[in-house]
C-alpha cells in the first residue's frame, strides 16, 4: 500500500513512545480517523485529522491525525474514514532500542578484512577480504598493508572523509549519551568494560591511522579497486588489485579531527591507543600547516571508483583546529581556529562528508576549555538560526521535516538525520527542548512516515526495503538484507537507469525505489546510518 493511492495512510512503523506526539499523515482531505486496538479491532479512540495540504514534495494533498493524546501502551492501527488501515505500531516506551542496535550493529557488517562468523553475522557471514597489501597509485611499486576498516557502502572502496565523519557521529553519540550503549551488540571483541560502540569505532579508527604517511603525516583520499566489482560480487570474492590514491588535504583534515577526537574519548579506556590516536593528529596537524594551499582531490585517470572530491579544505582544518584545541587546550589551536572561523568560505552548521564545518562549531561549543565568549556567542546564535529555520521547513512539511523540495538529493536521508541531529545538538547546547519534536519527526519518516509508505532501514518495520544497493545482501544467497542498513532515500536527480526509466514523473520526496539497479536512490553508506545512530541514542 503506497502512500499515493488516494486514502492511504503512513505511519511510523517502529511505534510510537507514550508520551511523545503521534500524527499518522493520511492522503487526501482527510477527516474522521480512528485507533484502533490491532487485536481486538475494537475502535479506542477517534478524531478529526488537521485541515489537508498540498504537499510541495510529495506532490500530494497530505493531512494529519493526531492521536497525541492517548499513551496506553499497545499494538495498534490507524483506520480513515473510508475504511483503509495503517501498519499495525505499539506504543509503549521502549520503541527504539532494537533499531538503534541495528543501526550500530550494521558498522560490524560494514568490516572489511576479517571473517564476519555466524556467531555474530548470522546468515550473513562471509569469509574475510581485501587483505592484499594495495599499490600507491603513481609511485615506484610500493605497497602498505591497509587493511581493516568498514567497507563505505554498497561497494567496498574504503574512504578517508565518509569514514571520518561516520565515526565523528559515533563518537559524539557516545559523548552525549553514554547511557545509550550500555548493552552489549555483541561484536567478537565485547568485554563487558569498553562500550561495543567505542570496539566498533576503533576498528575504523585502525584503518585510518593505517592509511596516514608515516614520513609527511598527511593522509591519502582513500583505498579501491581500479573499478567497482559486479552487483552480486561477494567482498572475499573482489579480488581485483587494490589501490591507494594521493595524500589530500580534506583526508589529512578529517584524520586530524577524528583522531584528536578520538584521543579524547578513548582515554579513559586504552590511553596507549588515545596516544597514538593525538600523535596521529598533531602529524596530521603539522602536514596541514605545511601545505596551506593544496589542490583539491581529484581521482587518477583510471580509478573509477567514488571519488568524495571536495575543492574546499577550510572546513577540514576548522573542524580539525576545533578537535586539537578541544583534545590538548594548547593556544596555537584555538588561534588557528579563530582564524577559520572569520572566514565566509564554508557553512559552519553543515554534517557532511563534503562539508565538516558544523562538526568544528559543536566541538568548539561543547569544549569546557576557556574560549572567546563574542566568539561563542557568535556561533551559538548561528546554530540557533540553523535550528529555527530548520524548524520552520518542517512546520509548513506535509511530512512534518526540514527538507525543501531541491534537497531531495542522493542520500536525502542523510541530510534527514543531520538535521534531526543538529537539532537536538541545539537543544543540548541552549539548554532548551524546543527542538525536540521536531528531531523526532524526521526518525518518524525515515521509519515509514513518508509519501513511499516505507520504513527506509532494511530489517525494521512491517514493510523495509528489500533490495539495497548493497553486494552483500545481493550475493550471499540470503533472501533478506543485512539488516539495520539506512536507504539513500527519494532523490530528485534520478542518476541512475532505473530510475530515471521508472521515476521520471516522480515528485522529489516519491522519488524512490526498493530496487538494487536504483544506486541513485536506494544505496547504504556508513555515514548515513552514521547520524541516525546519534539520533536514536537521544530517544532510547
Amino acid at each position: 500500500m503506497h502512500m499515493e493511492e488516494q486514502g492511504s495512510l503512513a505511519v511510523n512503523q517502529l511505534g510510537y513512545r507514550s508520551t511523545d506526539a503521534k500524527i499518522a499523515m493520511i492522503t487526501g482531505e482527510g477527516g474522521r480517523f480512528r485507533l484502533v486496538d490491532h487485536a481486538s479491532g475494537a475502535v479506542v479512540w477517534q478524531g478529526d485529522t488537521i485541515p489537508a495540504v498540498d504537499d510541495q514534495a510529495s506532490g500530494i494533498k497530505v493531512s494529519r491525525g493526531d492521536f497525541s493524546v492517548w499513551s496506553q501502551p499497545g499494538t495498534y492501527r490507524i483506520e480513515s474514514g473510508e475504511g483503509h488501515s495503517s501498519y499495525p505500531f505499539v506504543i509503549s516506551d521502549a520503541v527504539y532500542e532494537e533499531a538503534h542496535q541495528a543501526l550500530l550493529k550494521a558498522f560490524y557488517f560494514f568490516r572489511c578484512g576479517m571473517e564476519l562468523e555466524e556467531k555474530y553475522a548470522g546468515p550473513w557471514k562471509h569469509a574475510a577480504c581485501h587483505l592484499t597489501p594495495a599499490l600507491v597509485y603513481g609511485e615506484e611499486p610500493r605497497r602498505i598493508d591497509a587493511w581493516g576498516g568498514w567497507h563505505d557502502a554498497g561497494d567496498y572502496g574504503k574512504y578517508v572523509v565518509p569514514g571520518a565523519k561516520a565515526v565523528a557521529d559515533l563518537l559524539l553519540a557516545y559523548e552525549c549519551y553514554p547511557q545509550a550503549f550500555e548493552g552489549a551488540l555483541p561484536l567478537p571483541e565485547s568485554d563487558g568494560v569498553m562500550p561495543d560502540v567505542l570496539h566498533e569505532c576503533r576498528y575504523e579508527l585502525e584503518w585510518l591511522l593505517r592509511m596516514q604517511d608515516g614520513e609527511s603525516g598527511g593522509a591519502y583520499h582513500k583505498l579501491t579497486t581500479l573499478q567497482f566489482p559486479g552487483p552480486d560480487v561477494m567482498p572475499e570474492a573482489d579480488t581485483a588489485e587494490l589501490y591507494i590514491s594521493p595524500i589530500s588535504a580534506t583526508a589529512t583534515g578529517c584524520l586530524a579531527g577524528v583522531m584528536a577526537m578520538a584521543a579524547r574519548v578513548y582515554t579513559p579506556h586504552d590511553a596507549a591507543f588515545a596516544a597514538s590516536c593525538l600523535k596521529a593528529a598533531e602529524q596530521a596537524w603539522a602536514w596541514l600547516e605545511r601545505h596551506p594551499e593544496y589542490p583539491g582531490f581529484r581521482n587518477p585517470a583510471e580509478v573509477f571508483t567514488g571519488e568524495y572530491g571536495d575543492e574546499q579544505d577550510l572546513d577540514e582544518r576548522y573542524w580539525a583546529a576545533a578537535e586539537l584545541y578541544r583534545t590538548t587546550g594548547e593556544a596555537r589551536y584555538h588561534e588557528a581556529f579563530r582564524g577559520f572561523a572569520g572566514q565566509n568560505a564554508f557553512d559552519k552548521y553543515e554534517l557532511g562528508w563534503a562539508d565538516m564545518g558544523g562538526y568544528g562549531t559543536i566541538s568548539y561549543l561543547l569544549s569546557e576549555r576557556e574560549n572567546e565568549p563574542q566568539l561563542a556567542a557568535r556561533l551559538l546564535a548561528g546554530l540557533q538560526q540553523r535550528a529555527d529555520e530548520l524548524a520552520a521547513v518542517s512546520r509548513e512539511d506535509g511530512f512534518g521535516i526540514s527538507l525543501r523540495p531541491e534537497q531531495y538529493i542522493w542520500g536525502s536521508n542523510m541530510l534527514v538525520m543531520n538535521h534531526a541531529m543538529l537539532l537536538l545538538i541545539a537543544d543540548r547546547l541552549l539548554g532548551s527542548q524546543t527542538y525536540e519534536r521536531c528531531a523526532l519527526e524526521h526518525v518518524h519518516y525515515l521509519f515509514g512516515a513518508n509519501v513511499v509508505g516505507m520504513s527506509y532501514v532494511t530489517g525494521l518495520g512491517s514493510r523495509p526495503i528489500l533490495h539495497p544497493h548493497h553486494r552483500p545482501s545481493e550475493g550471499d544467497g540470503v533472501e533478506a538484507p543485512v539488516p539495520g542498513l539506512v536507504s539513500g532515500g527519494p532523490n530528485y536527480g534520478k542518476q541512475d537507469e532505473y530510475a530515471r526509466e521508472h521515476l521520471a514523473d516522480k515528485a522529489p520526496a516519491a522519488s524512490f525505489a526498493d530496487v538494487m539497479e536504483s544506486y541513485a536512490t536506494n544505496e547504504v553508506t556508513i555515514y548515513w546510518n552514521s547520524p541516525a545512530v546519534f539520533v536514536l541514542s537521544h530517544f532510547v
